[in-house]
Formats: C-alpha cells, structure tokens, sequence
C-alpha cells in the first residue's frame, strides 16, 4: 500500500493520503499543494497502524 506526504510552498506537509485521488479532491477544495512524495515503507506502516492517511486530513 502507497502513501503520500503533500507539502506546500514553504515545504509544510499539509496533508498525507493514501491515494493520487485524494490528493485530487485536495487540490480541488483549493489546498495548496505544490510538491507531493511517496512515503518510504517504514513511514506508510506506521500511518496504517494508526489509523487512515484521512485522519491526517483536516478537511475530509
């Protein structure tokens, strides 16, 4: 499973989904996103054991 970290113009992660879709819908409702990086796999298990990258998302 592939997650992705989204970051604006001043490298701020602003969001982490779990899908390019997401990211989609994101940049649709007008978040700035300027950069996007997959995360490494240590860093995608720790977000499926916590919980849905849509947690991390304040808009959803």
């Amino acid at each position: 499973m592939n997650f992705y970290s989204c970051f604006d113009q001043q490298g701020q992660i602003i969001a982490r989904c779990q899908t390019i879709q997401d990211i989609q819908v994101l940049k649709k409702m007008g978040r700035p996103i300027v950069e996007v990086k997959e995360m490494k796999n240590e860093e995608s298990v720790v977000c499926s054991l916590t919980g849905s990258p849509s947690d991390f998302n304040m808009d959803y």
